[in-house]
């Protein structure tokens, strides 16, 4: 099988190490049956393989007799934004996310533009051992049709949104460098960003779909957009990750904002307008603790995912949510991590805020998060049911691993869906809290075992 990994976002692996013609028709195929009929919205990043699995993905849809909305290359929150908007059946968006360049996926989606719950993902891999593939006859096959607006439906409803006074925005005249690692955000993002009156500095954002660097949104992946932050004077960074979902932000100083305090700071500015509950996942800060508490609203935490994120936020009707990723779900426009809105939602606080971002960041509350990994010879499960036991008369939470929260820090225990690893995710008040706590913890596993 290779480097093939499936969840319930999809499946993801190298081209010709894993992601073959044969296994992206198969999983199109068990989708399609879970779809049953109607029509399904297909996206894609900008990479180069897009266009080869777009047409298996189309091809097989068609034959399954669905019909096809082709969207081209755009943002994956575009093609769930216009699932919705559409009326379809379903949606598929061509992208491994921050992966390299050799790497694919298929991220499927249900009919309301939201990933597969974990019941959904469940019924569709029913169908992916079933011999009789059900392609449709000469006559019934689907039908393809090129929407060129789906773009234009994303931008035109984030411009719409209550919460955003463009007139407000425009007068600040940003200076923004905006880097889109030749991703879909060169598609969109630099227009996007003129719509707020923004002078654009653009970095990596011609459309070929060859990355020029690690396409992480990492800072150690984006020391030259840092120094072109700070060379031209502008007043932040943008970047986004190949498929536009993750957003990360680089200060006037050319210095990292940190993709835990995109999160903090949209709950920040939503909550100031808007007061509601909050979905975070368990390995987000607890800055957003902090600054829920202040407008005197709740904190709710889910599994790591954005389907979990999204899932916990229906139940509780949050107001907004996301992950410490750079991952921003604002559910007055739809229910996905989008960077389009999370950049509108930024330019509209830091109007408000008339400050610089670096004194934005000052402002937030200051944490520090360590992340360690350590391999496993023995069962990751039987590691978590002791470290629960061991702190079973703590703060814990085992929804997805095991968090505990102590005073000082939290840690999360996770393992990996992949690898015999667990990850040891904690936070701190300083640097070498967080570092010293993650040591404690990783000698504490050694000993259990």
């Amino acid at each position: 099988m290779g480097t093939l990994m499936t969840s319930i976002s999809g499946i993801r692996g190298i081209i010709g190490d894993g992601l073959e013609p044969e296994i992206i028709i198969k999983h199109t195929n068990a989708y399609a049956e879970f779809i049953g009929s109607g029509s399904v919205v297909i996206g894609r990043d900008a990479r180069i393989t897009g266009e080869m699995v777009n047409l298996l993905v189309t091809g097989t849809l068609l034959a399954k007799g669905i019909d096809v909305i082709e969207i081209g290359i755009c943002p994956t929150p575009t093609v769930q934004f216009n699932v919705k908007k559409l009326n379809a059946s379903g949606g598929i968006a061509i992208s491994a996310s921050h992966n390299p360049n050799q790497w694919n996926a298929l991220k499927l989606l249900n009919k309301t533009g939201q990933f597969l719950s974990p019941d959904e993902f469940a019924q569709m891999q029913k169908y992916l051992n079933k011999t009789d593939l059900n392609y449709k006859s000469w006559d019934k096959i689907g039908k393809r049709t090129v929407y060129k607006q789906g773009i234009q439906n994303h931008v035109d409803a984030i411009l719409d949104l209550g919460m955003i006074y463009l007139d407000e925005i425009r007068k600040r005249k940003f200076k923004v460098v905006l880097d889109c690692v030749n991703g879909a955000g060169a598609y969109v993002l630099p227009e996007f960003l003129k719509e707020f009156g923004c002078e654009v500095i653009e970095m990596d954002c011609e459309k070929t779909g060859i990355f020029p660097r690690l396409p992480e949104p990492l800072p150690e992946n984006l020391i030259e957009t840092m120094k072109k932050v700070k060379e031209t004077k502008a007043d932040l960074g943008i970047v986004v990750d190949p498929d536009v979902d993750r957003l990360v932000l680089i200060t006037d100083k050319g210095e990292p904002f940190s993709e835990e305090n995109t999160i903090v700071q949209i709950v920040q500015f939503v909550l100031s307008r808007k007061k509601g509950d909050v979905v975070v996942n368990l390995s987000t800060t607890r800055a957003v603790d902090d600054v829920a508490a202040k407008y005197g609203c709740k904190v709710f935490r889910s599994p790591v995912g954005e389907a979990n994120v999204v899932k916990k936020m229906k139940e509780v009707k949050a107001v907004i949510g996301g992950e410490g990723s750079g991952g921003v779900i604002f559910p007055e426009l739809h229910y996905g991590r989008d960077a389009l809105v999370g950049i509108a939602l930024t330019l509209q606080h830091l109007t408000d805020y008339g400050k610089a971002l670096s004194q934005l960041k000052e402002d937030l509350p200051q944490y520090f998060i360590s992340k360690k990994k350590i391999e496993l010879t023995t069962n990751p499960d039987a590691v978590i049911q002791k470290l629960i036991e061991e702190f079973s008369d703590q703060m814990i939470n085992t929804d997805d691993g095991l968090r505990v929260d102590f005073k000082n820090h939290w840690v999360h225990f996770r393992k990996s869906n992949t690898e015999p690893i667990l990850r040891i995710i904690t936070e701190a008040k300083s640097k070498a809290e967080a570092e010293s706590f993650s040591e404690k913890y990783l000698e504490k596993i050694k000993s259990l075992f």
